[in-house]
């Protein structure tokens, strides 16, 4: 990529990352404000203590929406994650469809009518992206899609890609992450003071901590990591450059 004169390209999730652009290619990061003003409402993170209790949440508060007339868009970090809440959905007896960006055109589809009363849709963060949700009046009137995520990735761009199917072009919706302290995120960083805390404060089993300030520090966790991958890819650079010169050789 650095053999061209001009570099450009256009994405919604480019803030965050806009430090290795410049470290790499030069390129500046700017934003460009929205066509209407955002009325989703993004909420805390709800922290559980096991994976158990977190799952039990989402599908309780898939259940909430369901019976609100809210369509529902559930994202995953996997396609074991998104079967296994696919099957909790099906003893409950909830109507949902599965994507797992197996079937290219019958997501795009089935992503299309994802806008619709009480639709509820599961899907792995590469699935049915790049399709718009439109929603009906009455969703719109009963608060618009919800975006329910049940795990933080490590990177807080593909966070920002599941929030962002909801709020399109100034609609209502919101969206909010249900987090264990077992997850893999959790457990890599700072699990053990929330534990600590949890248990200082007597919480029982399914009670969740939803504040500002652990939300706060998930996303410093997911900065640090992508920090991490961010030197890896630059070590990777610096070798790729002697690389280069015998690679600008042939091409001259």
């Amino acid at each position: 990529f650095r053999m061209y004169h001009k570099l450009s390209g256009m994405t919604g999730t480019a803030e965050t990352e806009a430090g290795e652009f410049w470290d790499i290619y030069k390129l500046d990061v700017v934003v460009i404000p929205t066509n209407r003003p955002i009325a989703r409402k993004d909420m805390n993170d709800r922290v559980y203590k096991t994976k158990r209790e977190k799952y039990k949440a989402v599908i309780e508060e898939i259940e909430k929406m369901v019976e609100a007339g809210r369509p529902v868009l559930v994202g995953t970090t996997s396609v074991e994650i998104s079967e296994m809440l696919s099957k909790m959905l099906s003893l409950r007896k909830i109507e949902h469809n599965v994507l797992n960006a197996k079937l290219h055109q019958k997501e795009a589809d089935i992503v299309a009518r994802a806008g619709q009363k009480s639709i509820v849709t599961i899907a792995t963060n590469m699935a049915g992206r790049g399709t718009d949700i439109k929603l009906s009046d009455e969703v719109k009137a009963a608060g618009g899609l919800a975006i329910i995520g049940t795990e933080r990735h490590e990177s807080r761009r593909v966070d920002r890609q599941l929030r962002g199917r909801a709020g399109r072009q100034g609609d209502p919706g919101s969206s909010v992450f249900f987090v264990s302290l077992e997850d893999d995120l959790m457990r890599l960083f700072s699990s053990d003071r929330i534990a600590t805390v949890m248990d200082k404060l007597g919480f029982k089993e399914g009670e969740m901590i939803e504040h500002k300030m652990i939300s706060n520090s998930i996303e410093r966790a997911q900065k640090k990591v992508e920090e991490n991958n961010f030197g890896i890819r630059k070590r990777l650079l610096e070798y790729e450059d002697v690389m280069n010169k015998q690679r600008t050789v042939i091409y001259t």
